[in-house]
């Protein structure tokens, strides 16, 4: 028995589309950080159990994510963003994977972005922490965090077309808006010096355009290559800058 649990908060762009990947499982839970959206009124439309979490100025879903996962009924949980689909083959290995006697506790799924326009190809899957088993779950409050699970982890092993659809397709504008967030964000758990400013991001640029493939997406690889370069940089100057100004 699988449990979906999706975290939303004005959630209602993507909804409808989502909840219709995700409505034959089990049960699916959306966790609502007080929307003054549709998002509430769609999820109760597809029969969702909804439950809230107080915002509270979080700019930022973690805090929520171990509350909507202990919310669940059911031993497995699939965590899904509101912008992301589940295709049918990933629905069916899922079970498929439950199944084992062996499974894991908790698995990678893979998950297919966009960038300008068009979804980044498939030698660029970026695996996701995402299906687990609900006791002994638990996710820090920290923007990026990975939950920690109780017991082994694995990368799933699944059929090329069984995948989590990223429909996030964020303008330059977005982009680096939500750079800055994260990155404010990201300065709490993290401490670099003077040379990371350097080779962070000529790693991360390098691991991106060659490593990932990126080179095959034209221009736009190249610039969404940059574009995670520079958010290393813009990473590390705050870190340093914090530790300036004292």
């Amino acid at each position: 028995m699988i449990s979906v649990v999706i975290n939303t908060y004005n959630a209602q762009q993507h909804l409808t589309k989502v909840l219709e990947s995700v409505k034959d499982f089990d049960e699916v839970v959306v966790c609502d950080m007080e929307s003054t959206d549709d998002t509430v009124k769609i999820a109760e439309g597809y029969g969702c159990r909804v439950v809230t979490f107080p915002k509270n100025g979080h700019t930022c879903c973690e805090p929520a994510r171990t509350f909507a996962i202990q919310a669940a009924r059911n031993p497995w949980v699939l965590v899904v963003d509101a912008d992301e689909i589940v295709t049918p083959e990933l629905r069916e290995a899922l079970y498929q994977e439950i199944k084992r006697e062996d499974a894991a506790s908790g698995y990678y799924i893979p998950r297919q972005n966009m960038f300008m326009g068009m979804f980044v190809r498939d030698f660029h899957y970026d695996y996701q922490l995402r299906f687990l088993v609900r006791d002994g779950t638990e996710w820090p409050p920290t923007i990026h965090s990975l939950p920690k699970v109780s017991g082994r982890v694995e990368k799933m092993q699944a059929p090329k077309e069984a995948r989590l659809l990223h429909l996030m397709d964020e303008t330059m504008h977005e982009y680096v808006a939500k750079m800055n967030v994260y990155t404010d964000n990201e300065t709490e758990k993290k401490q670099y010096g003077i040379a990371a400013l350097f080779w962070r991001p000529l790693w991360r640029f390098f691991k991106s355009y060659v490593m990932d493939g990126s080179f095959r997406m034209g221009i736009r690889g190249l610039i969404r290559s940059g574009m995670h370069a520079m958010y290393q940089f813009i990473l590390v100057a705050k870190i340093i800058e914090k530790r300036y100004r004292g």
